[in-house]
């Protein structure tokens, strides 16, 4: 859908962005995630052709960006603001329909589009299309923001921090209700953040950036499994470490070979030490105990009920999602 290729933007000699290669897939969630100054906006609004680039070669749908008309490429390119700047002046369902109308759409046909969005992300359509931006909650323009960003339905979604300037309950419940949508529409989303946990609670792919060049591009449980380099060890943070089998079980003194337990074995579940805890805890539901063999097929523990609970309890986990 998108790709970068070497690309480079310059301010005079200072280098925002050097030599960016990486390809955005279509229905993909991919975070620009790194610490202030890095590129990561830069990069962003090169997409759009907000900023434009010093050299290299940006392609939106195998063609260079620079073939497509710039007003027709951006109706297919939604954006999704820090500060959402609503028209103060306009009903939200004049400022949702700001690009359809640009496109000629007909009155009902915009009607219908504005109060199917807002019931999309949670707002009653006929309640809220006659309001204006000043009656509304932080956490509701947003809604409205990333609404707009949808009106004309196009396949890429540029979202740049929307979420930073709200309160953390607010700015939870609006990262959730961004997954519910995008589990739905499925559309190619690119969204900058500076916060880890964001990355990680969104992202199918993360992309990390530290002076205007990546330093790697994984899943989460990727970059936390495997990190390319120190600082992208430091910048997740050990908060976001995945645990494992090895961390939650019951150890045995005598490794053997899980198949000296015969019949036993077969009434169990048995994992390798490196299984994921949000594995085990699915797990744990239709078994009472699991055990646990290492690469080499010995036994070298095993988890119980009992196990899961005091670790979760020791670690204040809640055990779910990414721990």
């Amino acid at each position: 859908m998108i790709k970068f290729s070497n690309v480079t933007k310059k301010y005079g000699d200072k280098v925002a962005v050097d030599g960016l290669s990486f390809n955005v897939e279509e229905g993909e969630f991919f975070v620009l995630v790194g610490p202030s100054g890095c590129g990561k906006t830069t990069t962003l609004k090169m997409i759009n052709r907000l900023i434009p680039l010093t050299s290299g070669y940006i392609y939106f749908k195998d063609k260079p960006l620079s073939d497509y008309n710039i007003n027709k490429m951006r109706f297919d390119i939604g954006y999704v603001l820090q500060q959402i700047a609503l028209f103060p002046h306009m009903t939200v369902r004049d400022n949702i329909a700001q690009v359809p109308m640009m496109l000629g759409w007909d009155k009902k046909r915009i009607n219908d589009r504005v109060e199917s969005l807002l019931e999309m992300v949670g707002l009653e359509g006929k309640q809220y299309m006659n309001r204006y931006p000043d009656e509304l909650s932080g956490g509701q323009k947003q809604r409205i923001g990333v609404c707009r960003a949808l009106a004309a339905d196009p396949p890429v979604i540029l979202m740049d921090e929307p979420f930073s300037a709200l309160d953390p309950i607010s700015r939870e419940s609006l990262q959730q209700d961004l997954l519910d949508l995008q589990a739905k529409i499925k559309k190619t989303i690119i969204f900058v953040t500076h916060d880890m946990d964001e990355a990680m609670k969104l992202a199918d792919r993360i992309c990390i950036l530290k002076n205007g060049a990546i330093e790697q591009i994984g899943t989460p449980d990727e970059l936390v499994n495997q990190p390319a380099s120190e600082f992208v060890r430091q910048f997740i943070g050990t908060k976001h470490s995945i645990h494992t089998a090895k961390d939650i079980m019951v150890p045995v003194e005598l490794k053997e070979d899980i198949n000296n337990y015969g019949s036993k074995s077969n009434e169990y579940m048995v994992v390798n030490i490196n299984e994921p805890l949000d594995h085990l805890l699915k797990h744990l539901t239709n078994n009472e105990k699991i055990f646990v063999v290492n690469d080499e097929e010995q036994l070298v523990g095993y988890v119980t009920t009992s196990s899961m609970i005091e670790f979760l309890a020791q670690n204040g986990l809640n055990g779910g999602g990414k721990s």
